[in-house]
């Protein structure tokens, strides 16, 4: 077959590597078989130069990994002749319309029908989740990980149907559902793709009403109120957030009321109101501060909420409000205590502290942190490359002759013509 150059394209997209892909393998098989699958880095090996159609339950594999058939990840059926190479707008037109449609289909076949679903099938859909988080926070926003979360919410539905089971694991499976969705909205929401993540915001509440999880319905809301905000409807967003800062949860454990409360006080910043935002920062500390680390919590929240988060949305808000010398000093906290693991965090942390030092007319500090931005995975990040062309159409608008614009200007070019 030759080197598969689709395969190792999409792989390097997703910044995995051999080993790590196949542990997302083995973890797809065994949701779907019940048993951890053998893939190995030999495998992987093999899929890149020598294997032309991969076996069923690799393919299946694949697919919960990718969010696409075979085919797509440049595979040969059988007796065909090989497809030409999808473009990327193929390949980004029909993944989640692949995802939405035949996955679930494909996926049921090789789950080992049992006459009862128990627990062990929820426990298996809870560590795929955490998988998905897991490739959120190391990639973030991409077509794959939304598609394959849609992906694995059709199989946490496809479970309802294979057998008997009881209200508390069907209440699961929906909740499972629900997750997932979640976690493909947060996927178009972070890559601006809106127009999908309302419509997965639809699913995902209604999937969470039928679960009666006030955890992932807290997440949901949360989430839409974050859509608003990047559209900029703050009523919208205001009133989507209020849900979750109203739910039964925010009002038990005081990490969902600190979360609420902050990401409340990023979507202030849009109204112009500087008291009403920094009430919110301060409930947003005080909860964090009561919040008790030992409780359990559900991955998702302990995955990226803490006081670097909280000073993030801070940021975010004063940048919102034109208040400079405080974003800058919130920057700078959020920088100091970020988890290392957290590096597209860090990436939109470092982006809005440079426009937080324009906004000082601080020229060359600004540009500096711009182009401290490794040019490579983070900063390949929707919402990093977004902030940069901001930052250079605001310098242009501020020093539109400059030596220091002249020099932003060729990095920008450089960094076009040359991505790490």
């Amino acid at each position: 077959m030759g080197d598969n150059t689709v395969l190792r394209d999409r792989i390097e997209h997703l910044g995995l590597t051999r080993t790590e892909l196949a542990r997302q393998m083995n973890l797809a098989i065994e949701g779907l078989t019940g048993r951890f699958g053998t893939v190995s880095e030999r495998t992987i090996h093999d899929l890149l130069t020598r294997t032309r159609w991969p076996h069923a339950k690799q393919r299946a594999a694949l697919r919960a990994v990718f969010g696409c058939p075979a085919e797509e990840l440049g595979f040969t059926p059988p007796g065909s002749h090989h497809p030409p190479a999808p473009t990327e707008n193929d390949v980004l037109r029909r993944t989640f319309l692949n995802a939405t449609t035949g996955t679930a289909v494909a996926a049921v076949s090789f789950i080992s029908a049992p006459r009862r679903i128990g627990s062990g099938d929820i426990q298996r859909l809870q560590s795929q989740f955490a998988n998905i988080i897991a490739s959120d926070h190391r990639v973030g926003g991409t077509t794959s990980i939304e598609t394959q979360a849609v992906a694995l919410a059709d199989q946490a539905l496809a479970l309802q149907q294979q057998g008997a089971a009881s209200q508390r694991i069907r209440s699961g499976l929906y909740a499972s559902a629900a997750s997932f969705t979640s976690s493909a909205m947060w996927a178009a929401i972070d890559g601006r793709r809106f127009d999908a993540a309302q419509q997965h915001l639809e699913r995902a509440a209604s999937l969470a009403a039928m679960s009666g999880d006030a955890s992932i319905a807290f997440r949901i809301w949360s989430h839409a109120g974050t859509l608003y905000r990047h559209l900029g409807r703050a009523a919208d967003g205001l009133a989507a957030n209020n849900v979750a800062r109203n739910s039964s949860i925010s009002r038990r454990d005081p990490l969902f009321a600190s979360l609420g409360h902050a990401r409340h006080a990023a979507i202030l910043g849009l109204t112009g109101d500087t008291a009403a935002v920094e009430r919110a920062i301060g409930h947003a500390q005080e909860a964090l501060n009561r919040a008790d680390p030992d409780v359990y919590r559900p991955v998702w929240i302990n995955a990226f909420y803490d006081q670097a988060e909280l000073d993030s949305l801070a940021l975010a808000a004063y940048l919102s409000l034109h208040q400079y010398e405080h974003a800058e000093a919130r920057a700078h906290r959020t920088l100091s205590v970020l988890r290392p693991d957290l590096q597209r965090s860090r990436a939109i942390a470092t982006a809005r502290l440079a426009h937080a030092q324009l906004g000082q007319a601080d020229l060359e500090p600004a540009i500096n942190t711009a182009m401290s931005i490794p040019n490579q995975g983070p900063a390949r990040h929707p919402r990093v490359t977004g902030m940069l062309d901001a930052f250079g159409r605001r310098l242009h608008a501020i020093v539109p002759d400059s030596t220091h614009t002249q020099l932003w200007d060729q990095y920008a070019q450089d960094t076009r013509r040359n991505p790490a």
